[in-house]
């Protein structure tokens, strides 16, 4: 039978907590849930561990390198209430070390749509489980509901959350050095996911990392030069780099439901456990490597070719170029972004039982699904261009972003400003949307300052004005853009 105990905190709480026969353990600390399952306390499987410079770096960890919580109540610069409460929802952050009755921390409880229920699946008794990606990104796959599979929608959303969540952390000067399918739980339905295992970060100089990383997500030069002593200056230990890595790694997996490096191609004939050791390490070789096929599975699909070109080329730089060279990864801003931008080009496919339900054409006069092979229904959407004028050279522009819109699609402050990015910070607000009524396509200008149709009239707030196929709307200010319709 479960009982209650009782943890003190160096914060001076006594914080109740539900001790279990058999709690969740994984590879340096086991779990108890508090009796609302609103945190949990984690003690550390080896006690030993608890020493000193795991003290000061949770005590960092909770304080100055905090981002979910405000720099005037002691957390990370430059955060405000706003930050704080946007970061909570994208990390599982440590709030608290527990010093009774032995050395653990706090944490709260990810949300409830990152747990499985009873209709998650109808072949396995996956309720309470954590929704670990392996889970959707494997042959697993096939035990889960439909329900809970999501969309390529959602698989991209889910994929800029991780880049931006990596992003703050290198920003920062952090890195995860464990990122893998264990310490990120996603939820296809919403598109969400929520970075996990938060105490072992590495902060560079300061705190080392304490752990390698995980299988399939470990850097090749990590795993290369893993039986170096450790000392020895030829070894690499995890950073912010090999983040890079696993980043890319999980975001792939995401997008193709496979691993990148995991191929038919034997590296040592020695034994399962070397031809595993170099053929992630060492010899790694993408799976899509443009010109040694060597480890390329037969009948591979979908590829790359079938994202776009945005991350066709973060996808190369990753698992060509930078895949033994570090310094040419993509950074995690630079997914964020792609991502960002690939998302905006999404279409979505008329087939219902397409797997993946959205996708990107290649050719939007004739947009065919790859996924699928239906043929896109060309009426039902339409292109926006956006142009901004080169700095310098009145009257040259140069395209920096383009938009596929169905009806009712919002434009918001990142679409018409070449200069601001969707992240974090950035204002929501809805600057226009589009509208479809009796065949005719119409742009709603909601809060677009000095918006001049194609006409050469202004276009006021909470005026509709229909669009034909080559209209150009201007922006009157100065370094104003260009918004080009295609129909």
């Amino acid at each position: 039978m479960n009982k209650l105990a009782t943890a003190l905190t160096v914060s001076g709480r006594k914080l109740p907590y539900v001790i279990t026969d058999n709690p969740p353990r994984g590879g340096m600390k086991y779990t108890y849930f508090s009796p609302d399952k609103k945190y949990v306390i984690q003690f550390y499987n080896n006690p030993s561990d608890a020493d000193l410079s795991i003290r000061s770096r949770l005590e960092a960890i909770i304080g100055k390198y905090n981002p979910t919580k405000s720099h005037k109540q002691g957390g990370a610069v430059g955060v405000d209430e706003k930050l704080a409460g946007y970061f909570s929802k994208r990390y599982c952050w440590p709030v608290d070390i527990v010093v009774q009755p032995e050395f653990g921390i706090v944490s709260p409880c990810y949300p409830s749509n990152f747990f499985f229920n009873q209709n998650s699946s109808r072949f396995l008794n996956l309720d309470g489980k954590d929704k670990k990606s392996n889970w959707f990104t494997s042959s697993n796959r096939r035990f889960l509901d439909k329900s809970e599979l999501g969309d390529l929608r959602m698989w991209i959303q889910m994929s800029v959350l991780l880049a931006r969540s990596v992003r703050r952390l290198h920003q920062a000067g952090l890195a995860h050095s464990d990122l893998s399918n264990n310490n990120v739980l996603i939820d296809p339905r919403t598109g969400n996911c929520i970075v996990i295992d938060i105490d072992s970060l590495v902060v560079p100089g300061i705190y080392p990392p304490e752990v390698a990383g995980t299988r399939g997500y470990i850097a090749p030069e990590v795993l290369a030069t893993m039986e170096l002593p450790r000392r020895d200056p030829r070894r690499v230990i995890p950073g912010s780099k090999t983040d890079l890595h696993a980043l890319a790694v999980l975001i792939y997996e995401y997008l193709f439901f496979r691993n990148p490096l995991s191929g038919p191609k034997i590296f040592s004939s020695v034994s399962a456990e070397e031809d595993d050791f170099l053929g992630f390490g060492e010899k790694a070789l993408f799976i899509e490597h443009p010109t040694d096929r060597s480890n390329r599975p037969r009948d591979l699909f979908p590829t790359v070719d079938d994202y776009g070109e945005i991350l066709k080329n973060l996808f190369h730089r990753a698992f060509v170029e930078g895949l033994h060279n570090p310094e040419l990864r993509p950074s995690a801003l630079e997914w964020e972004r792609g991502l960002t931008r690939t998302r905006d080009r999404l279409m979505m496919c008329q087939n219902p039982d397409c797997v993946y339900g959205w996708f990107i054409p290649k050719d939007f006069t004739n947009p065919v699904c790859p996924f699928c092979k239906t043929n896109g229904d060309r009426r039902s959407v339409i292109k926006f261009d956006f142009y901004t004028e080169v700095k310098g050279h009145p009257g040259q522009w140069r395209k920096y972003s383009e938009m596929t819109a169905a009806k009712d699609t919002p434009l918001f402050l990142w679409h018409i400003r070449p200069n601001v990015y969707a992240d974090e910070k950035t204002d929501s607000d809805i600057m226009a949307y589009t509208a479809f009524t009796q065949n005719k396509w119409y742009l709603i200008n909601n809060k677009i300052e000095g918006l001049i149709s194609p006409k050469g009239s202004d276009v006021p707030f909470g005026t509709a004005f229909q669009m034909e196929d080559g209209d150009i709307f201007k922006t009157a200010q100065t370094g104003g853009i260009i918004i080009e319709v295609r129909l």
